[in-house]
């Protein structure tokens, strides 16, 4: 699935702060920031609201971690990514 982007991500390599650190992770687990990532970027209010969602799913025990990683894997394979 290739789509040209409406919106254009924030450049990786000018990453500060919380995005850094997401970004050198990324680049670690996978060889490249993700660019969903590069995109809630763009709005430091979706980035932040973003990211606490993301910690709110991973920290809540009543759901299985398994359950979890499918929700992920099923998603990602909605929007398209590549893994």
């Amino acid at each position: 699935m290739s789509a040209e982007l409406r919106i254009s991500p924030v450049d990786p390599d000018t990453a500060a702060g919380a995005l850094k650190e997401i970004v050198d992770g990324n680049r670690s687990r996978w060889g490249k920031p993700l660019l969903p990532y590069l995109l809630y970027a763009r709005s430091p209010a979706v980035f932040k609201g973003t990211m606490a969602m993301w910690d709110a799913v991973r920290s809540f025990e009543k759901i299985d971690a398994q359950l979890k990683n499918l929700v992920n894997r099923r998603v990602a394979w909605w929007n398209g990514c590549p893994f």
